[in-house]
């Protein structure tokens, strides 16, 4: 819909489809996830726990699966909630690494791909358009030469 003229008058529609990409998750239908690019978050991973905290409300209360358990009044249960909740989305990483080193070592090479600890992954949604491997290497530029 962001091509579509007119469908809200008061922003200007994009003249090119962009990408829109999947993230991975455990559901298998009506199709399993299948990478087209991952990339290493070795270098960011802290930011990105970090970043947790920021979204207290999603994450350490539970979101929309919430409840009052998960949101001890206790500072030591908090702080052992944070390191939950940050263990958990640090292992997250650890396993897409894992799970799609191969297509690691497809963008950074077999060497350093096999050495990335945190990755994320992403697919190529069917809405979008559809970027070829070198339209990907310029949307995520971390793979250096």
């Amino acid at each position: 819909m962001v091509t579509v003229p007119f469908f809200c008058p008061d922003v200007p529609y994009l003249k090119r489809n962009p990408a829109f990409f999947y993230y991975p998750d455990t559901f298998q239908k009506p199709n399993p996830f299948q990478p087209d690019v991952a990339v290493s978050i070795d270098s960011v991973i802290q930011k990105k726990l970090e970043a947790l905290d920021a979204l207290e409300s999603q994450f350490y209360e539970g979101g929309a699966n919430g409840s009052a358990e998960l949101v001890p009044s206790d500072p030591a249960r908090q702080r052992e909630r944070h390191g939950q909740v940050r263990g958990f989305f640090e292992k997250r990483y650890q396993d897409q690494a894992q799970r799609f080193r191969s297509k690691l070592a497809e963008f950074y090479g077999k060497e350093q791909g096999g050495a990335v600890r945190h990755a994320e992954a992403f697919e190529i949604c069917e809405y979008g358009r559809h970027p070829d491997q070198a339209e990907l290497k310029k949307l995520f530029p971390f793979f250096g030469d």
